[in-house]
């Protein structure tokens, strides 16, 4: 059976009539089946219908690309026997590598349910002001999708409705622009029609949708012809930062004081948390958060076998990042000497006692069942930030900063600083670009972000990322010794340097391979891009009136 049959016998089997329990907070759980005509009758259907678009829908984006790409093609991760990192951290990735694959049909997945929840919804005979709100919902998490696809593979398969291209699936991609173009009409429609607070712990708001702008106006404020050509779209920039602006000081978002808490079990859907993907605690699997079995060091933490991240670690380059005082980095990244009392607590907590000549991942560690109920094998229980307000402060600061060498400019300081301060550093009295991309680097590190940074950067300074990129050495492993309450890292003259074989840092890699199997069932993928038709106008003037 072919992958596009595949992938729509599992939406139409388990996900568009599924019923789900629905609660204060956003734990939502498979339980029942129900008929299509008895339903979309009343918000609780459509809060059972969008509830999937939070977890499983994004399961296989979420499983190991999230941070296998993310964080692994940014070289913040080095997992030289995870075929889930190495293949990208390596420049090497086909269109058979499996993580990328299973993320390609993800997207899809959250598109087509996407379509299908927003196509039966403008069915229903519930007023339209209801409507509007959870059709809102729906095209945010298609509005993101495409922003990812546009990100990594550039021009892509616009569609809106799935029986079209269950009908045809032999259907001509659309330009990198177009596919930015869809992805920001969905998120303004979300930005004008979600509502101020949300209704459950963990559903998007309008202030979500207008962070995840900032993002997408940043992103392609850069896009030209011109790879080099050293500007960015100001009038994109601009909006970029009203945003940002409204998503800051309208929303109802604030800063965590602590940045260790914002990655703790009992902090989920805290006041910084603007999107998350929802994992069930001890939920069965496609809406478990598997993250934890990848990173943890040993059972020691896990309390299982469950633990196979003894080679999963942070790179050479992405140490040489921290501050002396930064507290993120021991957040992010577990040191010979850190010390973690939420885990092992049983036994006084957990004291990081290896070899210092490498450091692992501690951002989606948190321990065993005995630490937490809500953690069993396999499952940390946690969110997925998919993105958080400390991000919307550095798009704020960027986007000031736009084609700038620098910026004094008093907000973009305060919203830096404000990071900084949390972070145990000193405030910074003028911004670079060099500044803003370290901070977002640190700030963000293994929430699947940095690529995204880059990628961003290669559309109008492609050079100078190439750069970066071949500057970070990554056919080079280094050895060294890591001093963790120093924020040190030092070459160890007393072990060799080896190297290893990698790909090319050059123009191509800034766009994936379409998936194999998806090629062959779609030849169309390997021709040109067809322009999109848009049927609605843009309402972005009446978002910033």
């Amino acid at each position: 059976m072919n992958t596009n049959k595949i992938l729509f016998k599992l939406l139409l089997a388990t996900l568009i009539f599924g019923s789900y329990s629905c609660s204060d907070d956003l734990e939502i759980e498979p339980n029942d089946r129900i008929a299509k005509e008895n339903f979309f009758q009343s918000e609780e259907d459509f809060q059972a219908a969008t509830a999937p678009l939070y977890n499983r829908v994004w399961f296989s984006f979420n499983d190991k690309f999230y941070f296998g790409l993310g964080d692994g093609r940014s070289y913040n991760l080095y997992a030289p026997f995870s075929d889930y990192v190495y293949p990208f951290s390596d420049l090497a990735e086909t269109g058979l590598t499996g993580p990328l694959v299973e993320a390609w049909r993800s997207f899809y997945i959250v598109i087509q349910q996407s379509n299908n929840t927003i196509n039966s919804i403008m069915d229903s005979s519930v007023e339209d002001e209801l409507k509007s709100q959870y059709i809102a919902e729906a095209r945010f998490m298609r509005g993101v999708a495409y922003w990812y696809i546009a990100s990594l593979w550039g021009d892509a398969i616009i569609t809106t409705s799935q029986a079209e291209i269950i009908n045809n699936p032999i259907i001509n991609k659309s330009p990198r622009t177009d596919v930015f173009e869809f992805a920001i009409r969905d998120v303004e429609y979300a930005a004008k029609y979600l509502p101020e607070q949300a209704g459950q712990a963990g559903r998007i708001t309008k202030y979500s949708a207008y962070g995840m702008l900032s993002r997408l106006y940043l992103s392609y404020s850069g896009l030209s012809d011109n790879p080099n050509s050293g500007t960015r779209n100001q009038e994109l920039l601009n909006l970029a930062k009203m945003a940002a602006a409204t998503a800051i000081n309208d929303g109802p978002y604030a800063l965590l004081s602590d940045y260790a808490e914002l990655f703790m079990i009992e902090n989920k859907n805290n006041a910084e948390s603007m999107f998350a993907l929802q994992w069930v605690p001890n939920g069965e699997y496609g809406v478990n958060n598997t993250h934890q079995s990848y990173f943890a060091l040993g059972s020691e933490i896990t309390g299982d076998n469950a633990a196979y991240g003894y080679y999963t670690r942070a790179s050479y380059d992405v140490l040489q990042e921290y501050e002396r005082n930064d507290v993120r980095r021991e957040a992010t990244w577990m040191a010979d000497g850190d010390f973690y009392p939420e885990i092992n607590q049983a036994n006084g907590g957990y004291l990081v006692d290896h070899e210092n000549t490498y450091v692992n991942v501690k951002k989606g560690v948190v321990g065993s069942n005995k630490d937490n109920p809500d953690i069993t094998r396999q499952n940390s229980g946690l969110n997925t930030y998919m993105l958080r307000l400390g991000e919307v402060y550095l798009n704020y600061a960027e986007a000031v900063l736009g084609n700038d060498g620098s910026t004094s400019d008093p907000t973009a300081l305060m919203y830096v600083n404000e990071l900084r301060d949390r972070a145990g550093l000193a405030p910074k009295t003028s911004l670079t670009f060099e500044d803003i991309l370290h901070e977002r680097r640190v700030e963000l590190a293994m929430e699947g972000q940095f690529w995204y940074d880059l990628v961003r950067w290669s559309y109008y300074e492609q050079q100078e990322v190439i750069n970066y990129i071949d500057n970070q050495e990554r056919a080079v492993i280094t050895p060294f010794t890591y001093d963790a309450e120093n924020n040190a890292v030092s070459i160890d003259d007393t072990r060799d340097v080896t190297t290893r074989a990698v790909g090319n840092a050059d123009e191509s890699i800034f766009f994936l391979p379409y998936p194999e199997p998806e090629v062959v069932q779609n030849p169309l993928l390997r021709e040109g891009p067809v322009p999109y038709e848009f049927t609605e106008e843009r309402i972005t003037d009446e978002l910033f009136q």
